[in-house]
């Protein structure tokens, strides 16, 4: 077998070329964990970088997950230092989740690495998925049953609260990668559980291994999810028509939905996948719900009364008041018990809370302050202490899940309905509606 080729900085530029424009010096940021394709992407983009007289900045998470990890952060640093390349540690505090391990580690990596970036002003985040991660995903979602949208696999361009996520390297195979730091005498990190066969992504590369022979090797693998991924943009457009006529997004984190309008697209899946979107706006999640769960509540929704169920962290329910008889008569919220875990705010910070809102506590002084969702007792707490009117416009299932900032003696403040505890001495206080995938993509 011929030996696999570095990756050249050449090829690198035509690659990087693919995914801009970028301004001019660009400013990238990189996740590395220390691995073989993160470094050897690091090193590539540090190269491609400063022949355009511009900078990089090298980010790792440091999940706290096993007792080498901060270990191996220092080590990733060490070798990135004597590069010259600027290096950062993102640690993963507090309490971790005692199931989703693996998602929630996820979910927490790009929260992190997006907030560092948010606070540079830095527009590109590099991730190193290659050609191995690509046919081993389309795998992985075959095997759950994944139509169109799973198939299409990562795209090369992903956008995420004003970040550009790009990965360069789809097209490339791990191999190479590993080439590439030997030909540039560069060591890397070995992660233990990629030999771990509990996990499902070390059994599809299996399987890929065991399928080579027959000529299904990552490579023709990767290129049906990049056709696929090129239909899936050809139905996003007809998604975006739909929901424009469909759908209107309330700045408390709701959703009205024309059923009519969406049942009557000719194209099912085209009205499945603008249902998805907004399930995905409203519960701040990243992926869409499963398929068959998915088609399930699309056929429930022609039903005449519409019964409340709930799918994808939110609840679906029959409008009330004005709105019952209105074309916009399904209410779509935010579940009360899906509700992510307390948020803790310091006076002149910023945080992403559940997924969904963009909490601010202005000022410099001051104790912190804890975000959590109002529910039903702390609606009880102060509703006679707000404006009715105020109150009443906003369904009852999503006034629930509004966020709500407490001290040890209760509620302070709810940006949504102009509450703000008597005396209360506290910095202005904003919370703005930001999910992960908003309506538009």
């Amino acid at each position: 077998m011929e030996a696999a080729k570095p990756v050249s900085k050449t090829e690198f530029a035509a690659l990087m070329a693919a995914l801009g424009p970028f301004e001019r010096p660009p400013t990238l940021v990189v996740a590395v964990s220390g691995g073989a394709d993160s470094m050897a992407l690091t090193l590539l983009a540090a190269e491609w970088a400063a022949a355009r007289h511009g900078s990089i900045a090298a980010l790792t998470v440091d999940h706290r997950l096993r007792k080498e990890s901060r270990a191996e952060a220092k080590q990733v640093a060490a070798w990135l230092g004597a590069r010259g390349i600027e290096h950062k540690t993102l640690a993963w505090t507090g309490e971790k989740p005692t199931s989703g391990i693996q998602a929630a580690a996820r979910e927490k990596r790009y929260e992190l690495l997006e907030e560092w970036c948010g606070r540079q002003g830095v527009l590109h985040l590099l991730v190193a998925h290659n050609l191995d991660d690509q046919a081993e995903t389309f795998l992985l979602r075959l095997g759950r049953g994944s139509g169109l949208y799973g198939l299409s696999g990562m795209a090369p361009v992903e956008f995420r609260r004003g970040l550009r996520v790009l990965r360069p390297l789809l097209s490339v195979s791990h191999e190479r990668l590993v080439a590439t730091l030997k030909a540039r005498g560069q060591a890397w990190l070995d992660d233990p559980s990629n030999e771990n066969e509990r996990f499902g992504r070390v059994r599809a590369r299996r399987i890929l291994a065991d399928l080579a022979p027959d000529g299904l090797e990552a490579a023709r693998i990767a290129d049906a999810a990049e056709r696929l991924r090129r239909a899936r943009e050809a139905v996003e457009v007809q998604v975006t028509g739909t929901l424009a006529g469909a759908v209107t997004i309330h700045p408390e984190g709701y959703a009205r939905l024309d059923r009519g309008a969406l049942l009557m697209e000719p194209a099912e899946e085209v009205s499945l996948r603008a249902l998805a979107r907004v399930l995905m706006t409203v519960s701040g999640a990243v992926y869409p719900p499963r398929f068959d769960r998915l088609r399930h509540l699309h056929t429930a929704l022609a039903a005449s009364p519409f019964r409340a169920r709930t799918l994808h962290g939110c609840r679906i329910t029959a409008a009330t008041g004005d709105y019952r008889k209105s074309r916009f008569g399904i209410v779509i919220s935010r579940e009360v018990s899906a509700v992510g875990d307390d948020v803790t705010l310091a006076p002149g910070r910023s945080a992403l809370w559940d997924g969904r809102f963009r909490v601010t506590l202005a000022g410099r002084a001051g104790k912190p302050l804890r975000v959590t969702a109002l529910g039903t007792d702390g609606w009880t707490e102060i509703r006679g202490k707000i404006d009715p009117s105020t109150a009443d416009a906003i369904p009852a299932g999503a006034r629930v899940t509004l966020p709500a900032l407490c001290d040890t003696s209760g509620i302070v403040a709810v940006p949504h309905l102009g509450f703000r505890r008597s005396g209360a001495k506290i910095g202005a206080i904003s919370a703005v509606f930001s999910p992960k995938i908003g309506l538009s993509g």
